[in-house]
C-alpha cells in the first residue's frame, strides 16, 4: 500500500456514504440494492471507470472486457470500481464528424465525475476524439485520474502482405479507380485490413493521441503501445486499476503531473512520431 495522504474520512465519497442522516441512508440502501454490502465500500475509494465502449465503435469492442479487467484491479488494490458509460464518439461511423461531439465527451466526463461519489477515475478511451475529450473532462474536474489506451489493432492482411489504416485504404481506391485492382480485389483488401479489435494501428490521430497521453504521464508506462488483442492489454488493465487506488490515497491529481514539462514531452513526442514513416502494428 502507497503512502497515504488522505484518511477514509477524508474522501470525497464519504460524503454520500459516510454521513448519518437521511441522504446517507439512501445511497448506502440504493447500493445495497446493486448487491453489494457496506463492507464492500466503507471507507475505500470509489473508482468511476468511464467506459466509451458500444456495439457501433469497433477500436473498443474489447473495453466490454477491459472494464471487468480494471474492476479485478480495483478490487485487488482495496478501491469500489464503479463503470459510468460515456457517449463512444466512434470515429468510422459518426457523421459528420466526430469532432462535433469532442467537446460534449469532455463535459460528459467531467460532469459523471462531479455529479457522482467518485474519488479518482480510469478513462477508457482511443478512438481519435476519446482520448482528448477524456482528458479534458477530467484535468477539468481534478480528481485523481488514469488513461487506459485502447491500443492498436493488427496489422492488416491481403494476399499475405501488409495493410495499414487510412494510408492503405486511401491506396487501393486509387488503383481501383485507376482499373490496376479488380472489385474482387477490393473487396479482398475491404474484408482484411481490420481484423481485431482497436484503433488504426498506423501512426494516425488515435495512436498519435495516445501517445501524447503517455508522454504526458496520464497512462502506465507502455501503455499505449500494447496492441488491444495483446494478453499483456488485459494485463495492463487490471495494473491500471490497481494504480488508480493508490494514486486516490497520495491525492495525486492531473495537474499535478500536466505541466509545462509534460505538455513539452507531449509536443516532443508528437513531432518525433510524426517524423517517421506510417507503421503497421504486428
Amino acid at each position: 500500500m502507497t503512502d497515504r495522504k488522505k484518511k477514509p474520512e477524508e474522501l470525497r465519497s464519504h460524503r454520500w456514504y459516510g454521513a448519518n442522516d437521511l441522504r446517507g441512508f439512501g445511497h448506502r440502501s440504493r447500493t445495497a440494492q446493486m448487491g453489494y454490502d457496506r463492507t464492500d465500500y466503507a471507507g475505500k475509494p470509489v473508482i468511476a471507470i468511464v467506459n466509451t465502449w458500444s456495439d457501433i465503435n469497433p477500436c473498443h469492442t474489447h473495453f466490454r472486457q477491459r472494464a471487468e479487467e480494471v474492476k479485478r484491479g480495483v478490487w485487488q488494490a482495496g478501491g469500489f470500481p464503479v463503470e459510468m458509460p460515456a457517449m463512444s464518439l466512434s470515429e468510422p461511423f459518426q457523421k459528420p464528424t466526430t469532432m462535433l461531439y469532442r467537446n460534449l465527451l469532455a463535459m460528459e466526463t467531467e460532469e459523471l465525475l462531479r455529479s457522482y461519489p467518485a474519488d479518482g477515475c480510469v478513462l477508457m478511451g482511443g478512438c481519435d476524439k476519446t482520448t482528448p475529450a477524456l482528458l479534458m473532462g477530467a484535468i477539468s474536474m481534478n480528481l485523481p485520474a488514469i488513461f487506459l489506451p485502447a491500443g492498436p489493432m493488427l496489422r492488416g492482411d491481403w494476399r499475405g502482405g501488409v495493410l495499414g489504416s487510412g494510408s492503405d485504404t486511401w491506396k487501393y481506391w486509387a488503383e481501383l479507380r485507376a482499373g490496376n485492382i479488380t472489385e474482387e480485389d477490393w473487396r479482398g483488401v475491404e474484408s482484411g485490413i481490420a481484423r481485431s479489435p482497436g484503433h488504426c494501428m498506423t501512426m494516425g490521430t488515435a495512436s498519435t493521441m495516445t501517445s501524447a497521453a503517455e508522454a504526458m504521464g496520464l497512462t502506465l508506462p507502455g501503455a499505449a503501445s500494447i496492441p488491444a488483442p495483446d494478453s499483456r492489454h488485459a494485463q495492463m488493465a487490471a495494473l491500471t486499476g490497481k494504480r488508480i487506488v493508490d494514486m486516490v490515497w497520495e491525492d495525486l491529481k492531473p495537474r499535478d503531473i500536466v505541466d509545462a514539462r509534460a505538455i513539452d514531452n507531449a509536443v516532443v513526442t508528437v513531432l518525433a512520431s510524426a517524423a517517421r514513416p506510417m507503421r503497421s502494428c504486428t
